[in-house]
């Protein structure tokens, strides 16, 4: 519409004054009706520059860099060295020019390469298969101090068979934390593999002595890597997120004994998502499949009062999972029934 309005009135008051009227740029509507495209660009021959290296002072300049005494050096550094004994070839600018266009420039020290940590892969199909343990810190009635949490899962029941809460992180304490429960659990050899992440006392030689003795298989998360610990993690998280959690402990017997009522209810009355909602202690002594099983009962007499409340199927409680794992392996064997 605005392009035939320009052509009714350019011929009368001219294109200029028409585009004008019109709020239309001229330059727009130039375009749009230009008869001939617009000429390419002219290409302009790069021109050397006259002040600089000739290709024979550029190769001589390049020999030096790579030769045997200053291939280790850094340009700054020959330049200088050259300057002592009386000769200039180039700035140091122009070295490191030469240097790229051959693709020489670069960190040429060797560096030291560490191959990829190994992802861990747990399994558990049972209870009393896999653990993980991790140390977290409680703060102490001043600042500064802390109070050392000692945490023991089993990552398929998420039961806690041991804690300790100490002072200090130790990698003595954690030696007797760890014998006591596995002793306490009737671990056999063979049956168990305990997974942590790389603190001190996780690597300490002691606590691995005493893995292998009792027959114990021990892992470790990969380094910077929280993903591989997630059930310490998650655990934790629990603890410092419920409401009586305080700010401060007062002291350490008020930290043990608030940790004491935590650990109780955790196990014993806690409804864990991740377990269908059963408490920790009914899945790892094996009480889950009972409780299920009532739940059904009650699930049951609710639909036969009311079928038309539920509408696509009849109610179930949540299934209880039958494998956990640490880094989901490729290959899951079969469930033992």
């Amino acid at each position: 519409m605005i392009d035939e309005a320009i052509a009714e009135l350019a011929p009368v008051v001219g294109t200029k004054t028409a585009c004008c009227a019109l709020g239309e740029p001229r330059a727009r509507y130039y375009r749009r009706h230009r008869k001939s495209p617009p000429p390419p660009p002219r290409e302009r021959p790069r021109t050397r520059q006259p002040r600089a290296l000739s290709d024979a002072e550029r190769e001589a300049v390049r020999a030096i860099l790579n030769s045997e005494a200053h291939v280790d050096e850094a340009p700054a550094t020959v330049y200088a060295k050259l300057l002592d004994e009386g000769i200039y070839l180039a700035s140091v600018p122009t070295m490191y020019r030469i240097l790229r266009e051959h693709g020489e420039v670069g960190d040429r020290r060797r560096h030291a390469t560490h191959p990829p940590k190994k992802k861990p892969e747990l399994l558990a199909l049972c209870p009393n298969e896999v653990y993980s343990w991790d140390i977290t810190t409680l703060l102490g009635p001043r600042k500064w101090t802390y109070f050392y949490l000692y945490t023991i899962i089993d990552i398929f029941s998420r039961y806690v068979p041991g804690w300790m809460l100490a002072h200090k992180e130790q990698a003595s304490l954690a030696e007797r934390l760890l014998e006591e429960t596995i002793k306490k659990q009737g671990i056999k050899p063979g049956q168990l593999t305990i997974h942590a992440d790389r603190g001190a006392p996780m690597r300490d030689k002691r606590v691995g002595h005493l893995l292998a003795d009792l027959g114990v298989t021990k892992s470790h998360s990969r380094p910077h890597t929280s993903n591989d610990n997630p059930y310490s993690e998650s655990q934790f998280r629990t603890l410092k997120y419920r409401p009586e959690f305080p700010k401060r402990f007062g002291c350490y017997e008020d930290a043990r004994a608030f940790l004491t009522r935590f650990f109780a209810w955790y196990n014993n009355e806690h409804r864990h998502s991740g377990i269908g909602f059963h408490t920790p202690a009914d899945v790892h002594y094996g009480r889950a499949e009972l409780v299920r099983a009532q739940r059904a009962v009650v699930l049951d007499k609710a639909y036969a009062v009311h079928p038309e409340r539920f509408v696509r199927k009849p109610p179930v409680p949540p299934a209880i999972p039958t494998v956990a794992w640490i880094n989901e392996p490729e290959e899951i064997p079969a469930t033992p029934q």
